[in-house]
């Protein structure tokens, strides 16, 4: 069963449920309100494609440090 997540439109909190695609969005656990279902989310990876995207991520310059968004 995958995971999706989702995020609550009363107090817009986030978390990850298993649920089919046919499935109604679960209450919110935090305040039990109406969730939404967020449809971008990335998928998780594992094995070779995971060691590439790893290596990636740490060549990027860290905030502060060279970014794009600190001068």
């Amino acid at each position: 069963m995958p995971t999706y997540d989702y995020q609550c439109l009363e107090c817009h909190s986030q978390f990850e449920a298993r649920r089919t695609i046919t499935d109604e969005a679960p209450a919110c656990i935090a305040c039990g309100g109406k969730a939404q279902r967020r449809i971008l989310s990335a998928p998780a990876m594992h094995g070779f494609s995971a060691r590439g995207r790893d290596m990636a991520a740490r060549s990027l310059p860290e905030c502060g440090k060279g970014c794009r968004c600190c001068p």
